[in-house]
């Protein structure tokens, strides 16, 4: 994990259980994704809206930073035999005014408790998401399958990754929680 309270950034990742080096992929992640977004809001204005892509400029630095971090996974892994096969997941948060800016990869997720109310804020990278989501299963029967922890997207794992950015509201009272398939499952 990772927080920078001066320029509002948030970064959670987690290393692929069951393959070589997830902590290696998981810390990568993180100072990559800290390191570029320190520099990147110091000297950029986070007000000037991409006219291309339709994403804020918060938006653009998150997915750019978690496409590097990916990057570099993926080098590493490639070039350092104890490393091979290794991947994470991650969410990022970057809060910006009266908005939240977040990017992520897996099923590594963020929540939101507004009035007492908890509501996910990501959508898992999953098979079984996915195949609740095509209606093969319950969400009931999604929590007691085998197969539920199975990532269809991580960090380092390809040379490239599609990244999820969404922006939220933030109001007054509103808390967020990153956490890890490790809490998301026991909850």
């Amino acid at each position: 994990i990772g927080t920078d309270p001066d320029i509002g950034l948030v970064v959670l990742a987690d290393g692929m259980g069951g393959y070589k080096a997830g902590e290696v992929a998981s810390g990568i992640a993180v100072r990559t994704v800290m390191s570029l977004l320190k520099s990147a809001v110091e000297r950029e204005d986070l007000c000037l809206p991409d006219a291309t892509s339709g994403l804020s400029r918060p938006g653009i630095l998150l997915r750019d930073a978690v496409r590097r971090a990916n990057m570099l996974i993926n080098q590493t892994a490639r070039t350092q035999a104890h490393c091979e096969g290794m991947g994470t997941t991650v969410v990022a948060g970057l809060f910006f005014d009266d908005r939240l800016t977040v990017a992520h990869v897996g099923d590594s997720r963020m929540y939101r408790l507004r009035d007492a109310e908890l509501s996910r804020v990501t959508e898992d990278h999953s098979l079984m998401h996915e195949l609740v989501a095509r209606g093969f299963y319950t969400p009931q029967q999604a929590q007691r399958a085998s197969a539920k922890n199975y990532v269809t997207r991580a960090l380092g794992v390809e040379p490239t990754v599609e990244v999820d950015v969404t922006e939220v509201a933030v109001v007054p009272g509103d808390l967020f929680l990153l956490c890890s398939d490790g809490l998301s499952d026991m909850v």
